[in-house]
């Protein structure tokens, strides 16, 4: 459904009209451009969208079927971006994805957004109340909203960084590395990081382009040169993203690799100890098995103090063995 249609002109906003190649043309006439904002359109209230602005067909079918990476697409008419806004939910761990297509052109903007997150009001109202960078045209709308969305990327990274740390310190606890659920959801962490890499690092290339800082130095078209340092900073932020994700995937490994290493190691103590109280548990046996085999010539048999000497025997056995697996540090 369409949430918002209006026309910009000097950086001030006016009601368009309801028919939207009116709008377009009002738009061009007086030098401004046109707005408009969509959520989940189906296919044939986007059929009316795509009629009136001549979008590219391809950039309509991703735009309807969503599940895109994000990336830029330039065509002969309309600049088509794709950029997946990122939320997420400390209480349960998970990382979820939303998108948002911007078809831009001359004289009109065009978004799309799928999912609940990430809402597009905020975006717009900060722009209304900035007339002077509303002023530079369509490209402002994307400029704004690619902000928006790696700004809130530094967010998420800051509060998955938060997170990390209290697993780490979960795992190399005393006790909660030992915990059953410790490895599950160091994976499912890693998870959500590889869902956040999703989002952010296919975002690189595109603003590289945008920031006309990529090696081919194609100059990308239906962008205002003077925009071209807004969206440098947006790239660096999105560098700076890109490191945090890095960073945090590796160390999502390490401490996998740690806890891993610690349970090995848990089980080799183990085994160590259970060995070592079958070995001193073998000694009485063996003992007693001797003395149970019922032969008539037997050392001692018919000697008053043979079986307590057995017994202080075993006793005497049992700790100098425990003695030996004490000073080895088995037991």
């Amino acid at each position: 459904m369409i949430v918002d249609c209006a026309i910009y002109r000097d950086g001030e906003r006016t009601e368009g009209p309801e028919d939207l190649s009116d709008a377009l043309g009002e738009a061009r006439t007086a030098g401004g451009f046109v707005w408009i904002g969509l959520h989940e359109p189906t296919e044939d209230e986007f059929d009316h969208v795509t009629r009136e602005f001549g979008l590219h067909p391809l950039a309509v079918e991703d735009a309807l079927k969503a599940h895109q990476r994000p990336k830029l697409e330039v065509y002969d008419d309309s600049l088509f971006v794709v950029l997946k806004p990122v939320a997420y939910e400390p209480q349960s761990d998970t990382v979820s994805s939303g998108e948002i297509m911007i078809f831009l052109g001359e004289g009109f903007v065009v978004t799309v957004r799928h999912g609940e997150g990430a809402p597009l009001k905020a975006v717009r109202q900060r722009l209304e109340h900035e007339p002077e960078l509303l002023g530079k045209g369509p490209t402002a709308v994307l400029y704004a909203v690619a902000d928006a969305t790696v700004d809130h990327y530094l967010d998420v990274a800051t509060e998955l960084q938060t997170d990390l740390e209290g697993l780490e310190a979960e795992v190399f606890s005393p006790d909660g590395g030992g915990s059953r659920n410790t490895a599950s959801r160091i994976y499912d962490f890693k998870r959500q990081v590889l869902e956040f890499r999703r989002a952010t690092g296919p975002l690189a290339p595109p603003m590289s382009r945008l920031a006309g800082t990529a090696s081919t130095g194609v100059t990308v078209p239906f962008v205002d040169d003077r925009a071209r340092p807004f969206f440098r900073d947006v790239s660096d932020h999105l560098t700076r993203v890109n490191e945090s994700v890095e960073n945090l995937d590796r160390l999502v490994s390490d401490i996998l690799s740690a806890h891993l290493a610690q349970m090995s190691v848990r089980q080799n103590d183990d085994m160590r100890k259970i060995s070592a109280w079958a070995a001193m548990a073998a000694i009485p046996t063996m003992l007693a098995g001797i003395y149970g085999m019922n032969f008539e010539h037997m050392p001692e048999l018919r000697w008053v103090w043979s079986y307590p000497a057995l017994i202080a025997l075993m006793a005497v056995l049992e700790i100098m063995v425990f003695r030996l697996f004490k000073r080895r540090g088995w037991l």
